[in-house]
């Protein structure tokens, strides 16, 4: 007699069918039901998480595992969309990272109507040292073009050659300055600070250049200007665009002939001065105004550097959003333990003008105006906290499985219905278990 074959289910061929003509489309992604439980994957996806995804599976627990931090399984089980970079499955310590991005399945009520009736979650490989944290003289990132920016940095810092460096007020222009004084053989020499837009003509040239006795009413003695104390070592002109015309000349004339005049002098004075200049403004701009020198501008820009605002580096608000609070912990009274997904999707979201001085500010007024271990969004100023909207990026750093001090469940189970404010079915979702199985566990810990 023959064997029948065996029959096989159409949901199955259906499921089949639906992730290999998504593969075909776009590749590794995930189709998530309302529970947070995966539906169909990709071919793709699979190879690319290196791991078995059956169908049911919760995603929250396959991307997410035991991890302390938890944002993207967090702002899933909250109903927002979200993008982060997290460890591969598996890799507990290092190992290699997937980008994952989330878009929901709108109800039957289009976008405003209600819940989504899923989540569509794409994934991609992260490059070699794509995302990975690197500390460069006081300025932190895991962004490509800002970590460009220091090999750049690390390379012109040993040359004899003006720099100009370009970027927004709050991106770290004196911190590049220190930067290229450091990496230079000029290191052991004096460096020099004075920003080009905080004093009057008459005071900004007295300041820079230096004056002789009786130059003045009240130069009561020969007095060293910032270029002659900068002499051996490193002179950083801030927001050069805003010197004056009259006083151009003179800093071109210092650059020309590696000698200045005081006010009132007579005497020229050899002085051996490297250059660093910033602004946020565009130089050539200027010229074509009518408001800057072009042979200063050429003098000076001989080697450009762009710092890249915060909006356009996403990922390192949340590496620096760790770092600030992890000072802010090191000297106040509150301890920031973590930052809530909604806050942290606000911080993503947020245009940054200030840059990471603003970030460091509206921190410290969270920090003073919150209470507790969370920082949540009520804790941030009003033009952020409405800022709730996805798009932004974070890095989860792998971590090493916490320790078992005999109830690590147990803490989960907290820490779950922490994050969601005790409801009980988002806190199910969270740790990829059913209603029913989060209630039985609470009950046998003695939490129901």
């Amino acid at each position: 007699m023959a064997r029948r074959a065996p029959r096989t289910d159409p949901a199955d061929l259906d499921r089949a069918l639906c992730a290999a003509a998504l593969d075909e489309l776009v590749g590794a992604v995930l189709v998530l039901d309302a529970n947070l439980r995966i539906r169909v994957a990709t071919p793709e996806a699979a190879a690319l998480l290196a791991a078995p995804v059956p169908t049911g599976t919760s995603a929250a627990t396959l991307l997410c595992g035991d991890r302390p931090k938890r944002p993207f399984a967090e702002a899933l089980a909250a109903g927002l969309p979200f993008q982060a970079v997290i460890p591969r499955p598996g890799e507990l310590v290092g190992g290699e990272q997937v980008r994952v991005r989330s878009v929901p399945i709108p109800g039957d009520g289009g976008e405003d109507g209600g819940p989504p009736l899923g989540w569509i979650v794409y994934l991609a490989p992260v490059a070699s040292g794509d995302g990975e944290a690197v500390l460069f003289h006081g300025m932190w990132t895991r962004d490509a073009r800002m970590k460009e920016t220091f090999r750049i940095i690390e390379k012109v810092a040993g040359e004899e050659i003006t720099v100009l460096v370009r970027g927004e007020t709050g991106t770290g222009k004196e911190l590049t300055a220190h930067a290229l004084h450091a990496l230079s053989p000029r290191r052991d020499g004096p460096f020099r600070a004075i920003n080009c837009a905080a004093l009057p003509a008459n005071l900004l040239e007295s300041e820079l250049f230096g004056h002789v006795k009786g130059a003045f009413t009240g130069a009561v003695k020969d007095t060293p200007g910032h270029v002659q104390l900068a002499h051996g070592g490193t002179l950083f002109l801030d927001e050069v665009a805003e010197l004056p015309l009259e006083l151009q000349a003179k800093l071109l004339r210092v650059l020309e002939t590696r000698t200045v005049l005081p006010v009132g002098g007579r005497d020229a004075i050899p002085v051996d001065v490297r250059v660093v200049s910033a602004t946020h403004r565009a130089l050539r701009a200027e010229v074509e105004a009518g408001r800057f020198r072009a042979d200063l501008m050429f003098r000076l820009r001989v080697i450009p550097v762009r710092l890249p605002p915060l909006r356009e580096r996403p990922a390192d608000v949340a590496l620096l959003t760790d770092k600030l609070i992890a000072e802010l912990n090191a000297r106040g009274r509150r301890q920031i333990e973590r930052v809530a997904p909604a806050a942290a999707i606000a911080l993503e979201r947020h245009e940054w003008p200030g840059n990471v001085r603003e970030l460091r500010n509206v921190l410290a007024y969270a920090f003073a105006i919150g209470e507790g271990p969370v920082l949540e969004l009520h804790d941030l100023p009003d033009e952020l906290a409405s800022l709730t909207a996805p798009g932004a990026e974070v890095v989860v750093p792998a971590a090493p499985a916490a320790a078992d001090d005999g109830s690590p469940e147990l803490r989960r189970i907290r820490d779950a219905l922490a994050r969601t404010g005790g409801n009980r079915d988002r806190a199910a979702k969270l740790l990829g278990w059913s209603r029913v199985t989060l209630w039985r566990r609470m009950r046998s810990l003695g939490l129901a």
